[in-house]
Order: C-alpha cells, then sequence, then structure tokens
C-alpha cells in the first residue's frame, strides 16, 4: 500500500499492512516491482487516477486487476494500451454517485448484516484522527488538505 508520509506508512504496517511505500520519497512502481521480484500484484485499488494510471498498470502483475474507484488528479490519462493486452489486464471503475437509492439502500443492508457485526465485535474499527464540532468544520478542511491526519476526521453535531 502507498501513503504520503513516513509516519502513515509504519502505522499502516501497525495495522496488519505487509509492506507500506512512501510516494513521496519513493517511486512506487520501482518499488513494487522490487518487493514482488519483478512479478507485480495482482490488484490494484486507486482513488487518484491522472498520471498515476499508466503508473498503476506497470505495478500490476500478469491477470492483475486495477480498480479505479477515483479521480482526484483528474479523470484524463494517456496509456499504452500493448501492455494492458501482453498482460491481460482487467481494467474497471466504479462509483456510488451515480447508482440508484434502490442499489445504496442494498449496500446499507449489507454493511448492517455484514459488517455492523464485526464493528460490534471489534474485529473490525475504523481509524479517526479527531472529531470536531461542526462549527469547526474549515478547520477540518485545512486538516484534511495538509494530509497530515491518519484516518478520518469526523464532524459531529450538537443537538439543542
Amino acid at each position: 500500500m502507498t501513503a504520503g508520509s513516513d509516519e502513515k506508512c509504519a502505522f499502516c504496517r501497525q495495522l496488519g499492512a505487509s509492506a507500506a511505500i512512501n510516494y513521496r520519497s519513493q517511486d512506487f512502481v520501482v518499488t513494487v516491482g522490487q518487493l514482488t521480484d519483478g512479478h507485480g500484484v495482482d490488484l490494484v485499488l486507486d482513488m487518484v487516477g491522472g498520471d498515476y494510471f499508466p503508473r498503476n498498470l506497470k505495478c500490476l502483475a500478469a491477470d492483475g486487476r486495477l480498480l479505479q474507484i477515483g479521480v482526484q488528479q483528474g479523470p484524463k490519462s494517456v496509456i499504452d494500451l500493448l501492455p494492458v493486452m501482453l498482460k491481460r489486464l482487467t481494467i474497471t471503475g466504479s462509483t456510488l454517485r451515480a447508482r440508484s437509492k434502490d442499489f445504496k439502500a442494498k449496500i446499507a443492508r449489507q454493511l448492517l448484516d455484514r459488517v455492523w457485526p464485526l464493528l460490534a465485535r471489534g474485529k473490525i474499527r475504523p481509524v479517526i484522527d479527531r472529531t470536531l464540532p461542526l462549527t469547526q468544520a474549515a478547520e477540518a478542511h485545512a486538516l484534511m488538505e495538509s494530509s497530515e491526519h491518519i484516518g478520518k476526521i469526523i464532524l459531529t453535531v450538537e443537538h439543542p
């Protein structure tokens, strides 16, 4: 997995990641090649897009899959299709925004049935950096944009 600081990489290893690459100080394509003895990885889950797209393809093993779930760096990229064909890669994408309310409701029910019990038993837990009142939304956004947080930033609403 990749993260933007050594501290975040260390945190991810504490959570169980077998390897963590600081994309600000390491070339993740080169490092993935080194970590996998040139084999590559089976799956890349990407929320960045843009010029990361062709680099992510280079990280994939034969028959690997790239799942695009965001385009923080933009939706357009230039790629060489020959490696996609030679390595038999699968490229897919997903977003919930365009899905119907019924589909989103189905996902919510599945989360309730499958994920909430794991949360209740403590088998999984969300990583929360900090909780702030809604009145500090600007500070929360500044923290998020600084990328200095590790985990989610939660805004709370107080009821009278």
